[in-house]
């Protein structure tokens, strides 16, 4: 596997005929993959499980690494790079920049000492408010359901639900308000049930008594039909899936070193055969979606893998005016607060850049490192990534041992960290203001489900 991955799959998209210019670029772009694909092949043989790190590289490797280099190869941009060759030249060199600045951050994590702390009970699930929180997350997916016209329209396109979702909220007074009151309904209607599934899924899979309690089977049972309905592949954007899919298969199996390099190994594959064509259930017509051809690269120029070349252009718009200075991420962070209230609220970092190409469609990503570029340039990107990759480290480090030395069934961190690991593909691939709705769904989720006691409680596990 190490051999195909680092050295083999990158020398065979570059030795394929197209008409790409082999210039600085592309060589840097070699490097790139087979750097991401020795960082994997790593996280993939390491004797502890590291779920955001491994996520983190399986991410560069296919959508900063592979995908890039065959674009490069073929000489086709999924989006437009409107700056010139230097552009795309810098942004490859500083993907590959801030993947070090992960790597080093990790690092620093591993090796960071362990501080003598007060004993404290850990975080736990309180029982009693789980199952408010199962009962808020079902009424909250019905809504979602009924406003959409029932069950059916979730197996349909996403097109359909786009289209379901602007006449739910026709009312509006305004676009902005209307575009909120879509991503609120969405989003209540499928985060709340996710994490009520792995919270349910982690009490059976540690608890044998709670696997012959008829009511736990029972809810899960319901939660996991309503998941099927809401957070099924064909309506949900591709990355929220693998959200889904990562956060319950390391649910499922919290132990085990197999299903997790199964995982990574297997999430190669699907991402080069599946992920591009999957595309097709974004619209009505089964017609579309990538067409058929002979070239084993074409499905990788789909738009989902354009990051770098997005990065090219949020570095010609910030050479035609001037970085952001944490405005973009203000934005973000403040994402609630109405434009009526606060007249120069940033754009979409995606929608920014893409009004200022000019381009129909604005619906672009925006990669993590572009979001620390436009906003704190390079020192600002390298910080930003090495902190990164500090925090994916410890976060990893502690799920080890909190899985490992405490079975807990209501282990608050070994639902948090898959849930993570999951979502830092969408995390990742930006915009962050996209992104930010529903981390703070997620967020006020748990902090409703979790307890802190300093004496035991029996509602507490």
């Amino acid at each position: 596997m190490i051999f195909g991955v680092v050295a083999a799959l990158p020398f065979a998209v570059a030795a394929q005929p197209g008409e790409g210019i082999r210039d600085t670029a592309f060589a840097l772009q070699f490097v790139v993959a087979c750097y991401a694909g020795a960082r994997l092949c790593a996280m993939v043989l390491a004797g502890r499980r590291r779920l955001i790190q491994g996520a983190f590289w399986l991410f560069c490797y296919l959508a900063m690494g592979i995908a890039p280099l065959a674009q490069s190869v073929l000489g086709r941009d999924p989006t437009p790079v409107v700056g010139p060759r230097s552009d795309t030249v810098l942004a490859t060199a500083l993907v590959l920049l801030g993947m070090v600045a992960f790597d080093v951050g990790a690092l620093l994590a591993r090796n960071r000492p362990t501080l003598r702390r007060r004993a404290r009970r850990p975080a736990r699930v309180d029982r009693p408010r789980l199952w408010l929180l199962v009962g808020f997350s079902l009424l909250a997916s019905s809504l979602l359901i009924v406003q959409l016209g029932g069950p059916a329209v979730f197996f349909t396109s996403r097109e359909e639900i786009i289209a379901g979702l602007a006449e739910a909220t026709a009312g509006e007074v305004d676009q902005e308000t209307g575009e909120a009151g879509n991503a609120l309904l969405r989003g209540f209607g499928t985060v709340p049930v996710l994490l009520s599934l792995l919270l349910l899924t982690r009490w059976l899979v540690t608890s044998r008594n709670a696997r012959r309690r008829p009511a736990v089977l029972g809810a899960w049972t319901v939660v996991l039909a309503v998941n099927v309905v809401v957070n099924n592949p064909v309506s949900n954007p591709r990355y929220w899936f693998l959200t889904v899919l990562f956060s319950l298969l390391f649910t499922v199996f919290p132990r085990s070193p197999v299903m997790y390099r199964a995982s990574l190994a297997l999430g190669v594959v699907v991402a080069l055969l599946i992920f591009p064509f999957a595309d097709r259930y974004r619209y009505s017509d089964d017609a579309a979606g990538p067409a058929a051809t002979d070239s084993l690269l074409e499905p990788l120029t789909v738009k989902d893998y354009d990051q770098v070349g997005m990065f090219a252009n949020h570095i010609s718009y910030v050479e035609d005016g001037q970085h952001t200075f944490g405005r973009q991420l203000l934005g973000s962070v403040l994402f609630f607060v109405p434009r009526t209230l606060w007249e120069e609220k940033p754009l979409d970092s995606g929608v920014l850049v893409g009004e200022w190409m000019g381009t129909n469609n604005t619906n672009l990503s925006s990669p993590l490192w572009a979001e620390l570029w436009i906003d704190f340039g390079p020192l600002g990107m390298t910080a930003g990534l090495l902190a990164v990759g500090y925090g994916a480290g410890r976060a990893d480090r502690r799920y080890v041992d909190r899985t490992l030395h405490d079975p807990a069934p209501g282990n608050v961190f070994a639902v948090v960290v898959p849930l993570v690991a999951g979502y830092s593909f969408i995390l990742l691939r930006g915009s962050l203001l996209q992104a930010t709705g529903r981390i703070v769904i997620a967020a006020l989720c748990l902090a409703l489900v979790t307890g802190f006691r300093d004496r035991p409680d029996r509602r507490l596990w």
